[in-house]
Formats: structure tokens, C-alpha cells, sequence
């Protein structure tokens, strides 16, 4: 009894020491990144179970070579007849995980080792969404609708108080010179009521109303045609009912899941069926919503989905020069994205917004050598820290060309 008791003991050492040497082996820097971008949507570093099982401690349920070989091609484990594969496919459903080929060994040593950092490491309190991201660079204007009603209550007020003191004014100019008696004086009511349209009758007065009612027409008109292409507050109902507010914000699903491009290339890209599919293949197939997608599929159809935030074609952006390189959160440029029920289009994305982000917003020249000669000239010539401004962020064809 006492040889078995040895055996197991050294074989749960051995287990465990196996398990801590992979876990070391792996960048669980690399490891975070990975697992956001490409299982988070799925699962959970915790026993919590969500579209799949939970994975922690999955590399004392399985060795390494097992999952390596999972990860490029669960399906082509599932068709071996490997018992714990298919198990496994059974117990959710028959929902075939997304298969990796890129990922090899170093890949899956990375992410085995953030599951385990991430359960070995007491629980963070939770910060506030979008506080990474500083909210956004910089404010948009106020607007001008609002300086145009204090305008014109301002005149108002100050006719009326105009209007008072001609009244006055008149009363007094009688009574000091004596015309004025009992009879003729009338109530106060009758003066200012006199006043005023002896007031209206004023040139100088009617030239200046007149003047000041063409200059608001004018700033009105100046501020509709600066508006012309401006969707601020934008929010088209699209063709199905998708929330950020849930998707982002109560799961946590990174947004590089859904908008694959955003890393990679000029446009974040609209998510394909297939990639909804990925989780509600299994998870609320029933749902109306969610049959539009099937039959979506089923038709060979795209879904039409409404563009909220659209540039000119005479405007150039790259998500991944300010994303990837510039470390720019979503959050930045298209609000608490998290929070949103219905996506709206919450900065202007006029030119004079983004050169004020320009000018406002730091290189980021930390561990790049790229800039490090650009830094050593612009500390020659400036104290201030390096800007987007000074890398010519403000030339024109940087945008325009």
C-alpha cells in the first residue's frame, strides 16, 4: 500500500511539475494578446463554462502534443475518433471549435501560460470601461445653435429694458418741464406702451434690428454649410438588432474577434456570418435575430448592415497606422463603444477634429528605435514632448493626396 501511495504522489509531482515547466516555457505577455483576440469569445481562463468548456488546468487534462494538434484542427481529431475529442464535440452540442493552423507549439505554450498566470493572480478591481483609452483626445465644439439663443434673448432683454427707460425718461422729461398734469399723465402701462413705439419708430433702432436679424441669417446659414456631411449623433436602425452593450461590455469580447481588419489594414472590416456563427451556432439559435443570420446563410446572402461611421472619399485613414502603431484605443475616436446599444456616430471626424488630435496627442517613441533619431532632433529644438504635429502629422497629403 505504501509503494502505491509513493507512485501516486510522485506521479501527481511529476504532473505538476510538467505542468509549471510548460507554463514557464510560455510568454504569457503573448499569451494575453492571443487569447483575447482569438478564444476570449469562448472561453473563460476559469472553470466557468461558456460556449466552451472553461481552461483552466486543460494542461493537466490533456498534454501539450494533444493540444497543439487540437488547435490547428479540432476537426481532424474529432474524425481520428479520439474519445476525448468527441466527447468533448458531444457534450456542446456538435459545435466544432475554429481551427488554427497557424498557431504551433510556442503559440500554445503562450496561452497556457496566461490561463495560468491569470488564475494564479488575485482578482483586479475592475476599471472603469474606456479609462485605458483617456476617453477622447479632444473635445468637439459647442454647438453654435446654442451662442445664436443667447444672442437673441440678449436682444430681447435689452429691448425691453430700452423700451423702460425711454418710458421713464419721458415721464421725467414732462414733469421736469411742467407740460405734464393729473389728468394727462395716464398709467404707467400707457408710457411704456408709448415708449416702445416711439422706440419702434426709431430709425437708428429699426436699421439696428434690422442689421442684427440679417447677421443671424447669415451665421445660420455660414453654420449649415460647415455642417454638410457631418453625421454627429448618427444611429441607422440596422437589419439586426446587434448590441455592443452586450457583446463588449457585459462579455468582454474584444473587438479584434468581431473586426478582424482593424490590426492589419486600412478598414477594420464588417464581421462575416460565419464569425457570428462561431458562438451562435450554439447559443440562442432560436432567437429572431439570430435566424436572420441563418437565413442569411441559408441564401448565400451578405447582411446588409447600415455604415455609421463614414469619410469622404476625399480623406485617407488607416486603421492599423493609428490602432496597431499609434496605440489608439476604439474608445477614442467612436465613444464608449462599450455602452452602446445601438451604435451612433458620437465625435464630428471633421478635419479640424483629427489635426486637433494631431497636435494634442504624444508619440509613443518607448523601446522603438525608429524614432529615436526624430526624438534626438526634436529635444535639440523643443522641450515639449514629441507630437503627432511634429512627425507631420499636419501635412496635407498625409490625408489628401
Amino acid at each position: 500500500m505504501r509503494s502505491i501511495a509513493q507512485f501516486f504522489l510522485v506521479a501527481l509531482i511529476a504532473t505538476t511539475s510538467i505542468t509549471q515547466a510548460v507554463a514557464q516555457d510560455g510568454d504569457a505577455a503573448n499569451g494575453e494578446t492571443l487569447f483575447n483576440n482569438n478564444c476570449k469569445a469562448c472561453h473563460a481562463t476559469s472553470d466557468e463554462v461558456a460556449v466552451g468548456p472553461g481552461l483552466k488546468d486543460v494542461q493537466k487534462r490533456r498534454d501539450l502534443a494533444w493540444i497543439v494538434k487540437w488547435v490547428k484542427n479540432p476537426n481532424g481529431v474529432i474524425q481520428s475518433g479520439d474519445e476525448y475529442a468527441v466527447a468533448l464535440y458531444n457534450k456542446f452540442n456538435k459545435a466544432q471549435m475554429t481551427a488554427f493552423p497557424a498557431f504551433g507549439e510556442k503559440e500554445v505554450k503562450d496561452i497556457l501560460a496566461y490561463i495560468e498566470k491569470a488564475n494564479a493572480a488575485p482578482v483586479a478591481t475592475a476599471a472603469a470601461p474606456g479609462a485605458a483609452a483617456g476617453g477622447q483626445a479632444s473635445g468637439d465644439a459647442a454647438p453654435s445653435d446654442l451662442f445664436t439663443y443667447i444672442l437673441v434673448a440678449l436682444l430681447i432683454v435689452m429691448l425691453l429694458v430700452l423700451g423702460v427707460l425711454m418710458a421713464i425718461v419721458s415721464i421725467l422729461s414732462k414733469a421736469v418741464s411742467g407740460t405734464a398734469t393729473a389728468g394727462e399723465e395716464g398709467s404707467f402701462s400707457d408710457k411704456l406702451r408709448n415708449g416702445l413705439v416711439g422706440l419702434s419708430r426709431n430709425s437708428a433702432v429699426r436699421s439696428a434690428t434690422v442689421w442684427f436679424f440679417v447677421l443671424m441669417v447669415t451665421k445660420a446659414t455660414i453654420d449649415g454649410m460647415y455642417g454638410v456631411g457631418i453625421q454627429q449623433g448618427y444611429a441607422p436602425k440596422q437589419p439586426i438588432a446587434f448590441s455592443h452593450k452586450l457583446h463588449a461590455g457585459q462579455y468582454k469580447i474584444d473587438c479584434n474577434y468581431c473586426h478582424t481588419g482593424v490590426n492589419r489594414g486600412k478598414s477594420a472590416t464588417i464581421p462575416s456570418a460565419n464569425i457570428c456563427m462561431n458562438c451562435h451556432g450554439v447559443i440562442k439559435k432560436e432567437s429572431p435575430e439570430i435566424q436572420k443570420i441563418y437565413t442569411a446563410i441559408e441564401k448565400d446572402q451578405p447582411i446588409e448592415w447600415v455604415r455609421v461611421h463614414n469619410l469622404p472619399d476625399l480623406a485617407y485613414f488607416n486603421h492599423a497606422q493609428h490602432v496597431n502603431v499609434g496605440g489608439v484605443q476604439c474608445q477614442q475616436c467612436h465613444g464608449e463603444i462599450q455602452t452602446m446599444e445601438v451604435v451612433e456616430q458620437r465625435s464630428s471626424l471633421t478635419m479640424g477634429w483629427c489635426i486637433d488630435c494631431h497636435r494634442k496627442t504624444e508619440v509613443n517613441t518607448k523601446e522603438n528605435a525608429y524614432y529615436d533619431k526624430l526624438v534626438e532632433l526634436h529635444k535639440s529644438k523643443s522641450k515639449e514632448p514629441l507630437k503627432v504635429a511634429d512627425i507631420g502629422g499636419l501635412e496635407c497629403s498625409k490625408c489628401h493626396y
